[in-house]
């Protein structure tokens, strides 16, 4: 394993034993709305600074983009962390056990490292460029699947953005209409990782942050998938527009998407 993808592994890990933590002993949480429907908790917080000092002990110099924290620069702005400490926490805060925490290093602007760590399964998603993807130290693949008509499709409601929920809709009837059916399970770092797992055959979602994608794209990346935005680019972490599938469901899923 990379260095890097090690320290990753190891801050996943602290995020993810104060979250069960949490979630086991029933702490009241302090619940705030940063905007409409989109909360932090201080286990977010604590989670998140977990994560940086780990980081910051070992790279000292590296940039960090978090999500609760924002940008925090470095002297050595050629790697950058990007950082959710608890992707899913409206699920965390109902007690629904879908959630994560995800962490992918950028090399100037790259993701080459990816971690995705689901604590209340125990669940290890760890990629790096050119390396493959793996669950738990097993390599995992996108399934075979070649038509959109035999997927089973992930999915992330336009909670953020309220505003394009007739187009979102508009997709979802395409999408309902093409193929064996869709899930919203509410952590979009973790759909991602089920796409590369092979759990899913395909996922979209509109209106993301850089840290919902980071991580998980690489993991589909380098578990054989595509992913794009709804044009099939790569602007994907700019528009937070993200598309991602087997090889030959995603031109399919593309066109749906339209």
């Amino acid at each position: 394993m990379h260095p890097m993808l090690n320290i990753a592994v190891k801050a996943a890990r602290r995020a993810g034993s104060i979250i069960e933590r949490a979630a086991v002993s029933g702490v009241a949480l302090e619940v705030r709305a940063k905007r409409t429907n989109d909360f932090v908790t201080q286990v977010d917080r604590a989670a998140e600074q977990a994560v940086i000092e780990v980081v910051r002990k070992a790279y000292p110099d590296h940039a960090i983009l978090a999500e609760e924290s924002g940008e925090l620069p470095g002297a050595q702005a050629e790697y950058c962390w990007v950082i959710d400490p608890l992707d899913g926490t409206t699920n965390f805060i109902h007690g629904f056990p879908q959630y994560c925490v995800s962490i992918a290093i950028q090399q100037n602007g790259k993701p080459v490292h990816a971690v995705v760590y689901d604590p209340s399964k125990n669940e290890l998603f760890t990629a790096s460029r050119g390396r493959g993807a793996y669950l738990n130290d097993r390599r995992i693949r996108v399934t075979r699947c070649r038509r959109l008509e035999d997927a089973l499709v992930g999915t992330g409601f336009p909670f953020r953005e309220l505003s394009r929920l007739e187009q979102y809709m508009a997709q979802l009837g395409r999408v309902m209409g093409s193929s064996v059916g869709v899930r919203r399970a509410g952590a979009a770092a973790l759909d991602l990782a089920y796409v590369a797992a092979g759990r899913l055959d395909a996922f979209w979602e509109m209106g993301l942050s850089p840290w919902d994608m980071a991580a998980g794209a690489l993991l589909i990346a380098e578990a054989g998938g595509l992913v794009g935005d709804f044009s099939g680019e790569s602007g994907y972490l700019e528009s937070g527009d993200i598309a991602a599938s087997t090889p030959k469901v995603f031109t399919q899923l593309l066109q749906a998407l339209e």
